[in-house]
């Protein structure tokens, strides 16, 4: 089947509480990207007025960064049959990007720097909590190589090298993870708690990081694995995407990792862009 007689819609969840940290850049992105290629994309907002059998037409979810106070909010609303629809949407291999904040739903728990701990929905096995008013925040640009099976190895095929993503984190909160496979593993940066090593995690299709930037104009190829997973979900049936011309994007990221002087990775990123641009 043709990506151009094919159709996406990107549910936002709770785009006026959770987009702190210019997490609406992702959305755009993904619209983008998709649309390029001819695809017909909806973006529908997921707020406190959407009635739970909405959710079921989503074919990538996109959750962004809150404040403690907003993620209260959030997670107060996201109970009952809203809870058990994205649960079950997760469950079947619908994909989707959930930023700082946002995983912190999907967890057991998150327990703020003042106030009670905040239930999660338990879908993914970790606990996130904030060490004090007095705590540091882990803030700065962040580089991991993504580690997580299947999508890394997706991710091989298509680039021709392993992954790497770079992005910027701002966050007060530690994860700890459980019987859950991380998203990759730090190069630069705090990721997860600044202890073990790890960043975000990964469960059937679904991304959780603390990598802002925004994620996806950052890491294009990301985006194209979102889209093209979504649409093999949606209408299962292998999907190609056309290349695009990435080479602003692939020189950014190349500005980026010699800034942060990490060389060796910024001939992998000029590599990915010559591909591109003989595709």
């Amino acid at each position: 089947m043709n990506p151009e007689q094919m159709e996406l819609t990107i549910g936002w969840l709770y785009p006026t509480l959770m987009s702190t940290y210019g997490d609406r850049g992702n959305v755009i992105c993904l619209k983008q990207r998709a649309q390029w290629r001819g695809i017909n994309v909806q973006v529908m907002p997921l707020d406190q007025q959407t009635p739970a059998e909405t959710m079921r037409q989503v074919d990538i979810f996109m959750g962004g960064g809150a404040q403690d106070r907003q993620q209260e909010i959030v997670m107060r609303d996201l109970r009952g049959i809203k809870a058990e629809t994205l649960r079950e949407k997760l469950e079947a291999g619908t994909p989707g990007v959930f930023t700082c904040g946002a995983p912190q739903l999907l967890g057991h728990y998150y327990e703020p720097a003042l106030g009670q701990r905040i239930e999660g929905l338990g879908l993914l096995d970790f606990v996130s909590k904030h060490p004090g008013p007095d705590a540091r925040r882990c803030i700065g640009n962040v580089v991991f190589e993504l580690t997580a099976s299947p999508l890394a190895q997706e991710l091989e095929l298509m680039l021709g090298t392993k992954p790497v993503v770079i992005g910027f984190e701002n966050h007060g909160g530690r994860t700890y993870l459980g019987n859950v496979e991380p998203l990759g593993r730090v190069v630069k940066g705090y990721g997860n708690n600044g202890e073990d090593g790890m960043e975000g995690a990964f469960y059937r299709n679904a991304i959780a990081t603390y990598s802002h930037g925004p994620l996806l104009p950052k890491n294009p190829f990301v985006a194209d694995w979102l889209i093209q997973t979504a649409l093999r979900q949606k209408y299962q049936t292998p999907v190609s995407l056309k290349p695009l011309d990435d080479t602003l994007a692939m020189q950014a990221r190349d500005a980026m990792f010699k800034r942060l002087a990490l060389t060796h990775l910024s001939q992998d990123t000029l590599q990915f862009s010559r591909q591109q641009q003989s595709g």
